[in-house]
This record gives C-alpha cells, structure tokens and sequence, in this order.
C-alpha cells in the first residue's frame, strides 16, 4: 500500500474555519492515509482556566497528573470525537484511537535525566497489523497525541513523534508519505515572514540553523521526527500550510521539504 500519515497540528484545530477546510481536503486526499492531531493550545487554555499552567521545556509538555488528565480528556475525548464526526459528514469513514485502543501504540514513560517529564511516553511498538486491517477497509484511523504503558498508565506523547513512529513502523512494509501541516508555510527563518521559508532541509541544513537559533521551541521536536522518519526508511517528509498539502503530495514546491544528506 501507499500510505499518507498526516499530522495536523493544534493551533489549525482551534480555528474551526480553518480546521474544516483541512478535514475537508483530508476526506478528498487520495489514498489511504491516517491522521494524528495535536491539540496543545485548547489543552492549554482549558488547564489554565483550571488553575493548571502549562510548563514546557524545549517545545515539549512536562506532564504531571493534573496536567494528564486534562490532556486526555481535550485530545482523546473533546478534540479526536469531534474530528471524526466531522471526516464522517464529509464520506471519510474514520476511527478515533489513542494508543491503547486495539493496543495500537505501546510506549514507556521517560526515563529521568536532566528533566522530569512525568507522565510522557516514548514509543516502543506500533501494532502495524491493526493500521493495515483498518487502512485496508479505507477506514483512516485518527491518533489522538495519547499512548499506554501496557501496565494500565496512560501517557502523553509528542504527536509529532507519534506522526513519526507510525510512518517508520509501517514504512517497513510499505511506501509511506510523512506531512506535517500547521499554520506556518513551512520552516522559516523569520517566524513572522512567510517569505523567509526553508525550502530544504537535511541533517547538515538543521544543525546550521539549531547552531544560530534560527529554529527553536516545537520546530526543534518535529524537524528531528522528520530527519529521523527518513532515516528509518519514510519515502517523503513535508512540512507546510494544508491548503498546500495536494500539492506537496504530487511533488510541486510548496512548503519545506525534508531529505536525507
């Protein structure tokens, strides 16, 4: 199969225009494909009007107990529920999951070392039999940025990481296309110059712009997801706008490309 895994992030869920246009080019993007969403900005806001604030480090969530459950309540519950009710009223059959439904995603909570995650998880298994059961159904199963521990803990995992893990897992078997889409044109230079786009990247091209801190906070985390997909075999990494995501499918520029040295 020629699989799509399509990460949509936060900041493009909580505009409901724009978020509605994006399921409605997913529903029509042709062949099969699987969606992981993120979700940071409404878990944020819904945390802080509960006295709960967010704390980051290097563009990733340290996730204590407070903060676990309402994330799994925003992404599992209110966010994924209603991206799949919506795919369903546009013809996209579509299946909501966090990593412990049909044991899809199995990871291990972060070792300690010089910063406390709490309840985050690193993937150890993708169950690829299930994604291919249900891809091969034309049913797009939908990740929510939640994983399990096999051991009954719940975790919360970087959705660009699971973005990640799901293309490489499946990329043994199959020709798979990684896109990440949110609300920049790509990796810039300038975040507020759209006309500052990074049209390529390799491994030499972000250590260069990790060196003079051009790129920093969430881009540091999905810039190594992406270098780390193609390293384990992912056909194709793109970043950019959604609107530009049909065209960056058929190779046309249009975003920032990914690619191994």
């Amino acid at each position: 199969m020629d699989i799509s895994v399509i990460k949509i992030g936060g900041n493009v869920i909580d505009h409901q225009e724009n978020c509605s246009a994006f399921l409605k080019l997913f529903a029509h993007f042709p062949g099969v494909k699987i969606l992981v969403h993120g979700g940071g900005v409404l878990a944020s806001r819904l945390g802080s009007s509960l006295g709960i604030k967010p704390n980051m480090h290097n563009g990733r969530r340290i996730t204590d107990k407070e903060t676990l459950d309402v994330v799994t309540m925003v992404y599992a519950g209110l966010i994924n529920k209603n991206l799949v009710a919506e795919l369903q009223s546009y013809g996209q059959n579509a299946i909501g999951l966090t990593g412990a439904d049909g044991n899809a995603i199995t990871s291990i909570k972060r070792p300690i070392k010089e910063v406390d995650f709490g309840f985050v998880g690193d993937v150890t298994k993708v169950n690829t039999s299930l994604l291919e059961t249900l891809l091969e159904q034309n049913i797009a199963p939908v990740f929510s940025a939640i994983t399990h521990d096999n051991k009954g803990q719940l975790l919360n995992t970087n959705a660009d990481t699971i973005a990640s893990e799901l293309a490489t897992a499946l990329a043994t078997k199959h020709k798979v296309g990684l896109y990440f889409c949110f609300d920049k044109k790509g990796v810039l230079m300038d975040a507020d110059k759209p006309e500052s786009l990074v049209p390529l990247i390799n491994e030499d091209i972000f250590k260069k712009l990790l060196e003079e801190k051009v790129i920093h906070s969430g881009m540091i985390p999905k810039l190594e997801n992406a270098l780390n997909a193609l390293n384990k075999g992912v056909a194709n990494v793109w970043m950019g706008l959604p609107e530009n995501l049909l065209l960056a499918a058929k190779g046309e520029e249009a975003g920032t490309i990914i690619k191994p040295l």
